[in-house]
């Protein structure tokens, strides 16, 4: 494959199943397009995605946009990557968008070759590096133990660019990835067509959550081309717009140095970058620099179950109880507790539990700078127990406190108010995050496994 003189990258949304405007699509085909590339994972909304391998998206919504993508990739002779494939990207989460994919391809009478990039690791596979050294913490975690390892139930590892783009290399007309970087999905066909580091890196990490370096993130996606100084970016939608601010500001976004994103293979430095308007539109952005680590790393993510969770939640509108909603808690804590302990022979070391007051402090916790009686609260109760059946004894004991619990100074029973019957709901497993700690690599590509697919008969 040769080098180009400027790969322009679609981007349609900032995550697949989210949804987009197929016009949006359909302009940046129009415009010259490249390549479509689009992250299908996060770890936003928690541990359980990974630790359960279940996806955070519907089938249905996946396969919207999928099919959308798959015509205009396949009518333009360009290819597809689809990133984190299944929310966490584990082996699961890769052929389930795999399979929505054939079925595609065949109700559309499409002939791609498609190649499913495998991320998932095994416990027993990392423990040579581990007792070699090549596994280190990254915060706020400590040192890894060969205990933790066991315990997960599913452990990834985050990818660079390098599989994708050698698969792509390899012929593969859409690549379904594993664990990947959000960025890495974006700045592999353009680093492969020979494109320079900086500006490749840089334009990946603006446009990985499509339409929220614009005016409008509800928009849908944006278009970026990258060249030899630099790249330039526009929204696919026309009444959106990319300035200076919008694009500049995500480098601000999910990251803790916003002069700095570090990858797999080095540290993206834009430091030095500049920002320039070309018209109401489109922004043109000189100056990032890439500089290539001495080693190589591999960032893991894994997951385990830390219990069995119920849930329960009332409302309260009593202006007595509201006017010390603080101190309603605090005497929830102790006859809650007191309760499980005369009926269930339980302490605290033996499950846990949070209450939450939402239209109080619940988001903000203490930094909440609310003064005022809040009008209605929200009660939630969570309890976490080792299995689920205790939990939900837990929980149970507190229905009679969430429904008429009063205030201190309050001579009557007041009637608080349950959504729903009944008032408990078993979540299932809570899992937690135990892994976040870098390998040094052997190579780029050593610990993923890429499997190519022939051509669907179209």
């Amino acid at each position: 494959m040769t080098n180009a003189d400027s790969v322009s990258i679609l981007v349609p949304s900032g995550m697949l199943g989210a949804g987009f405007p197929e016009e949006t699509v359909t302009r940046g085909i129009a415009l010259g397009a490249d390549v479509i590339a689009v992250d299908g994972g996060s770890t936003d909304s928690g541990p359980y995605y990974l630790g359960a391998s279940k996806p955070k998206t519907t089938a249905a919504a996946v396969a919207r946009d999928l099919r959308i993508l798959l015509r205009a990739a396949a009518g333009a002779g360009i290819p597809l990557i689809v990133g984190s494939c299944g929310t966490s990207g584990t082996d699961d989460g890769v052929d389930w968008v795999a399979g929505i994919v054939s079925d595609l391809l065949a109700e559309e009478g499409l002939s791609m070759k498609v190649a499913r990039i495998y991320s998932e690791q095994r416990a027993a596979d990392l423990k040579e590096p581990l007792e070699a050294g090549r596994i280190h913490p990254l915060p706020p975690l400590g040192d890894l133990d060969v205990a933790t390892l066991e315990e997960c139930t599913h452990i990834v590892a985050m990818m660079g660019h390098e599989p994708i783009a050698e698969a792509l290399a390899a012929g593969a007309q859409v690549v379904l990835a594993g664990r990947a970087t959000d960025t890495a999905n974006a700045a592999a066909y353009a680093l492969l067509r020979g494109m320079p580091a900086g500006p490749s890196w840089h334009a990946a990490k603006i446009v990985e959550c499509g339409g929220q370096c614009t005016t409008n993130p509800r928009a849908g996606g944006v278009f970026a081309t990258v060249d030899r100084t630099g790249f330039t970016i526009e929204p696919l939608d026309e009444n959106a717009a990319c300035t200076p601010i919008s694009v500049a500001a995500h480098m601000l976004y999910e990251t803790a140095n916003p002069f700095e994103m570090r990858e797999p293979d080095g540290t993206l430095d834009v430091r030095d970058a500049v920002y320039t308007a070309l018209d109401e539109r489109r922004v043109r952005v000189e100056g990032s620099r890439f500089h290539h680590a001495e080693q190589h790393t591999i960032k893991l993510e894994g997951a385990r179950i830390s219990g069995y969770e119920t849930m329960s939640f009332s409302a309260i509108r009593d202006p007595l109880i509201l006017k010390d909603i603080e101190g309603w808690a605090s005497l929830m804590d102790v006859v809650f507790t007191q309760r499980v302990e005369q009926t269930l022979g339980l302490t605290r070391d033996d499950y846990d539990y949070d209450l939450r007051l939402y239209g109080y402090n619940a988001v903000l916790g203490d930094l909440d700078p609310a003064t005022e009686p809040p009008r209605e609260v929200g009660v939630m109760l969570l309890v976490r127990a080792a299995d689920q059946d205790l939990a939900t004894a837990v929980a149970k004991v507190a229905n009679p406190l969430m429904l008429h619990l009063p205030a201190q100074d309050m001579d009557y029973l007041p009637s608080l108010a349950f959504p729903g019957s009944p008032a408990e709901v078993e979540r299932g497993a809570a899992y937690e995050f135990v892994l976040n700690h870098a390998v040094d690599s052997l190579t780029p590509t050593a610990m993923f496994r890429t499997e190519m697919e022939e051509k669907h008969d179209a």
